[in-house]
C-alpha cells in the first residue's frame, strides 16, 4: 500500500527520486515513510491525501473550508472520530459518506457501521483539513457545560467528596471526564496555558491562545474542590496542602503524541488557582528560519552563537518565546563534536543528544551547585535556564570568560537593559563588558491568518503618527485581521516573534565600565545599527505577517 503511495508521490512530482530514496534509507518502507516525508516537510498533507486517493482509487474531498452539517457529524461520537481520524460528511439514505485519512482502516469502518447502522462509503481527506474540522465541529464546550451542570447538581455546596476517591475512580466518572475534556480542548485549541480560577460563586476556566486569554467555561463553585484535587493528583502534588504554592508536572497522550503540562498552584482567597503550561514537544524542532529574524538580526545572532566562547542572553517577559529561541540556538550549534549541557528549572523540552539537568532545590541541586558541577564535566556549550541571582550570574560570566559558550535568559524590557541588570544584581561591570557577546530582546505578536487576512491602505497621516516607515506618495498595502474557520474567527493563527539584537561592541563595553545608563547605551546601540523591537515589528507588518495593532500591543 505505502509502496504504491510513494510511487504515486514520485509520479505526481510531489517528491524527487533522491528525496524518496533518502527517506527509504532512513526509515524504510511502510506507514513510517509517509510520516517521515511529512515531518521533513518534503510533502504537504494535501499532497499525501491526493496520493492516497489515487492509490486506492477513491475520491479526494477538500474539507478545509467546507460547511458540514452538525447533525451528520453527530452521527459518529467525537471520541471515535478522533481515535480513527475520520469525520462523517454526508448521509445518503442507508449510506454514510465518511472522510478518512486512512481509508484502508477496516476496523474504523466496522466501528462506524456498528454505531450508525449504515453502510460506510470512505473518501480521502487531508490531515490538516480534518484537524480544522475537528476544531470547528467536535469541540468539547457543550459536553463540558453539561458535565459542570451535572456535577453542580450532585455536589453539595462546599463539599470535598471528590478528594479521597479520585485516584481510584472509574475513567467515566464525571469529574475525570470534565478534567480530561478541559485538557483535550485546550490542546486542540492550540492553547499555551490553562487557567483554572476559583471565585466566590463560580469556577472560571480560561485558555491563553496566541498570547491572549479567552474565557472558555464557567462552572458551579461546588465542583471546584473536585477539579482541583483531580489535577493535583495527576500532577503528583500534595492534595492536603492548600496554604502554600506548589509545582508539579503531568504527561498526557493526545492523538498519538505525548504532551507535557507544567502545573502550578497558588492559594487565593476563594481557593487554589491552578495554571497549567502546555509543553507540546511536537513544536520544538525549529530551524533558525522558523524564528523569522530580520536579515541583519539573524546574521548578528548567528555570529554570536557561532563563537567558541562568550555569553548570549535572550530577554523578555514570561511567555515571550525566550526558551524557543534558546532551544533553536542549541539545535543549531549542537553536533556530535560539541558537548552541550543545560541546567533548567524546569526542563521544558527534551532534546536528543543534549545533557539536560533539572534543578531540585530540595535535594540541594540549585543553579549554582549544578553550574559548578557542569563546568567540571568538560562542556563546550552551557545553557542556564535563567539568571536570577548574583551567584548564578557570576558563575555564568566566569564560564563565558574561560572558553565556554553560555546561553541564558534574563527578565528585562529591552536589550541594553540586560547590561545594567547584570550589574544591579552584583556582577562586576568590567566582567559583564568582557563576557557578554550579544543580547536578544523579543516579544510575541499574533500572526495573521493567511487565508482570511484583508488588505488595507492606511493614510499617510496615520502611518506618520505611529512612526511606520513609508513613502507618502506610495502608501503600502498592509493587512488587517479577517476571520474564517481556520482561525476560529479571530483573524489570527499562531504567533511570530519581533526581535532586537544588540551586539556588544567596544564602545558599549567602555560605556558599561564607565557606568553609563541604559538609555545612553540604547542610543549608541541604535546608532550602531541595532533594529528596535518596534521597527522589526513594522518590517513584519510590511510583509503581511501581522498587524499594526499587534505590534503596538506588544512593543513600546
Amino acid at each position: 500500500m505505502h509502496d504504491i503511495i510513494a510511487q504515486t508521490l514520485l509520479q505526481s512530482g510531489a517528491v524527487r527520486a533522491d528525496q524518496l530514496d533518502a527517506a527509504v534509507a532512513a526509515v524504510g518502507e511502510g506507514p513510517q515513510l509517509s510520516a517521515h516525508l511529512l515531518q521533513a516537510q518534503l510533502i504537504t498533507p494535501t499532497q499525501l491525501a491526493h496520493a492516497v486517493a489515487t492509490a486506492r482509487d477513491l475520491p479526494f474531498t477538500d474539507i478545509a473550508n467546507r460547511e458540514l452539517d452538525p447533525e451528520i457529524v453527530a452521527l459518529v461520537p467525537g471520541s471515535l472520530c478522533r481515535r480513527y481520524q475520520l469525520i462523517p460528511l454526508e448521509r445518503r439514505r442507508r449510506t454514510i459518506v465518511v472522510g478518512m485519512v486512512d481509508p484502508t482502516d477496516i476496523i474504523a469502518m466496522d466501528d462506524v457501521q456498528s454505531v450508525t447502522d449504515m453502510t460506510v462509503q470512505p473518501v480521502v481527506v487531508s490531515s490538516d483539513g480534518l484537524r480544522q474540522a475537528f476544531e470547528r465541529y467536535l469541540r468539547s464546550d457543550e459536553e463540558l457545560s453539561d458535565l459542570s451542570e451535572l456535577l453542580g447538581e450532585t455536589a453539595a455546596p462546599g463539599a470535598t467528596a471528590f478528594t479521597e476517591s479520585l485516584d481510584d475512580a472509574d475513567s467515566d466518572a464525571p469529574i475525570i471526564r470534565f478534567v480530561n475534556l478541559l485538557i483535550t480542548q485546550a490542546i486542540n485549541d492550540r492553547a499555551s496555558d490553562i487557567h483554572i480560577e476559583p471565585g466566590e460563586h463560580q469556577l472560571t476556566v480560561r485558555f491563553r491562545i496566541d498570547g491572549v486569554l479567552h474565557e472558555m467555561q464557567r462552572a458551579d463553585r461546588a465542583i471546584q474542590d473536585g477539579v482541583i484535587s483531580r489535577l493535583k493528583i495527576m500532577a503528583s502534588i500534595d492534595i492536603a496542602e492548600r496554604r502554600r504554592p506548589q509545582d508539579g508536572r503531568m504527561s498526557v497522550s493526545h492523538e498519538g503524541r505525548q504532551v507535557d503540562l507544567r502545573v502550578a498552584t497558588l492559594p487565593t482567597v476563594w481557593g487554589e488557582k491552578i495554571v497549567m503550561r502546555i509543553l507540546d514537544n511536537s513544536g520544538t524542532a525549529l530551524a533558525m528560519s522558523d524564528l523569522h529574524f530580520g536579515a541583519r538580526n539573524e546574521a548578528s545572532f548567528r555570529d554570536a552563537i557561532g563563537r567558541p566562547h562568550g555569553m548570549v542572553l535572550v530577554t523578555g517577559p514570561t511567555g515571550s518565546g525566550k526558551s524557543t529561541t534558546l532551544y533553536t540556538a542549541l539545535t543549531t550549534v549542537a553536533n556530535p563534536s560539541v558537548n552541550v549541557i543545560t541546567v533548567e528549572d524546569p526542563v521544558e523540552y527534551r532534546i536528543a543528544g543534549i545533557s539536560q539537568v533539572q534543578v531540585n532545590p530540595r535535594a540541594g541541586l540549585t543553579f549554582q551547585s549544578a553550574l559548578r558541577s557542569i563546568l567540571r564535566s568538560d562542556p563546550d556549550v552551557v545553557l542556564v535556564g535563567e539568571i536570577r541571582d548574583h551567584e548564578t550570574a557570576n558563575i555564568s560570566i566566569e564560564a563565558a570568560l574561560t572558553g565556554h559558550l553560555v546561553l541564558s535568559t534574563l527578565h528585562t524590557n529591552d536589550a541594553p537593559s540586560a547590561l545594567t541588570r547584570l550589574i544591579e544584581i552584583g556582577s562586576e561591570p568590567f566582567l559583564v563588558a568582557t563576557a557578554l557577546t550579544a543580547v536578544v530582546a523579543q516579544r510575541l505578536a499574533r500572526r495573521l491568518c493567511q487565508k482570511c487576512r484583508v488588505p488595507v491602505t492606511e493614510s499617510a497621516a496615520v502611518l506618520a503618527g505611529i512612526g511606520f516607515p513609508h513613502d507618502p506618495s506610495d502608501p503600502p498595502t498592509l493587512y488587517r485581521a479577517g476571520g474564517c474557520t481556520a482561525c476560529s474567527g479571530t483573524g489570527y493563527r499562531g504567533r511570530i516573534a519581533v526581535h532586537e539584537v544588540m551586539t556588544v561592541t567596544e564602545e558599549l563595553e567602555q560605556m558599561v565600565v564607565s557606568s553609563a545608563t541604559g538609555t545612553d547605551m540604547r542610543r549608541v546601540a541604535l546608532q550602531q545599527g541595532m533594529t528596535s523591537l518596534r521597527d522589526d515589528g513594522w518590517s513584519k507588518v510590511a510583509e503581511g505577517l501581522t498587524t499594526i495593532e499587534e505590534v503596538l500591543r506588544v512593543t513600546i
